[in-house]
């Protein structure tokens, strides 16, 4: 039976928070305020995944 490694699932979410914190400077500085509130959970992503990639590389040592 293959074992999951969270290391993949981490990258991509890690990437996605990435992305979307660079969406959300990018948009204040074009002048946007009220930006929605779904980019500010995207961007929560990038912790999340930094956390989990931490964690499988910590579980597979």
């Amino acid at each position: 039976m293959p074992k999951f490694s969270l290391l993949p699932a981490a990258v991509t979410m890690f990437a996605v928070g990435l992305i979307a914190i660079i969406v959300v400077f990018v948009l204040y500085a074009a002048g946007q305020s009220e930006l929605s509130v779904w980019l500010y959970v995207a961007a929560m992503l990038l912790p999340v995944g930094l956390g989990l990639g931490i964690f499988s590389v910590v579980r597979r040592r």
